[in-house]
């Protein structure tokens, strides 16, 4: 069984005028899949991942995580967002334990769990900094590992390395990498990077903007082994191929 699979989902707006932002949207994710979706702004990205999140509802089409149809959030379903959306007030161990409070587990047993996790994306020492005091890597560090504090079946990520200087990012790319190879989850990465798409996914999927709202042009599976080298003919033609879906002239 798939893991998300969305059938003909539209999602569109009703004010004066009928504002579409997604259109006859199909697509099926495989457990232990890392899919990109890639695109212009605008094209329906975010829309589909707020759709999975739970945080909006479908117009049209049907839309299913593990079989059942998505009615809201979920802590099965973990979402990362482009800003790492921390506490002030809360120290980084704090951040992180909250949500598993909220759910109902103990305090010595969150914060045990908190702390684990942070250690394991590289923030061990760090546990009671708050985010003023970390650099915006550092938060994104705490933003996913309160994601994976929940355990979730589904990490969704939304341009979560957008932000972040050169050096950071690909830091925070391997960490990535690391993270989902360690656990198999299902990862959907929205991204308008091409070069970090091919980089991290086992496939891209291609969007575009027209006006009937977002669409999408094709899925790519990524068949390369990792690590992969960005200067490689191979990686440099998955590039040509998804730049030309996306109607942008490629020198590569």
């Amino acid at each position: 069984m798939s893991r998300i699979v969305a059938q003909h989902v539209s999602k569109y707006y009703d004010g004066e005028t009928r504002t579409h932002a997604l259109t006859d949207f199909s697509i099926a994710i495989e457990p232990n899949e890392l899919l990109c979706l890639v695109g212009p702004s605008g094209c329906g990205k975010s829309t589909f991942l707020n759709l999975v999140a739970g945080f909006i509802e479908p117009s049209e089409g049907e839309l299913t995580v593990d079989g059942k149809p998505v009615r809201g959030p979920a802590p099965e379903r973990g979402v990362v967002f482009q800003e790492d959306a921390l506490f002030p007030w809360l120290t980084a161990v704090d951040n992180v334990a909250f949500g598993l409070e909220m759910r109902g587990v103990a305090k010595v047993e969150a914060r045990t769990r908190a702390r684990d996790v942070l250690a394991s994306v590289g923030l061990k020492g760090f546990e009671r900094h708050l985010p003023k005091a970390l650099s915006g890597g550092m938060k994104q560090r705490v933003a996913i590992a309160r994601v994976l504090a929940n355990d979730p079946d589904v990490m969704l990520l939304d341009e979560p390395f957008s932000a972040l200087d050169a050096f950071t990012r690909t830091s925070l790319q391997n960490e990535l990498l690391h993270i989902w190879q360690r656990s198999k989850r299902t990862l959907l990465f929205i991204t308008h990077n091409v070069e970090e798409a091919v980089l991290l996914a086992t496939s891209v999927a291609v969007m575009t903007k027209t006006t009937d709202g977002g669409k999408l042009v094709r899925q790519i599976k990524i068949d390369m082994p990792r690590p992969r080298d960005t200067t490689g003919a191979e990686f440099n033609d998955y590039k040509r191929r998804i730049f030309s879906d996306l109607g942008v002239a490629s020198e590569l």
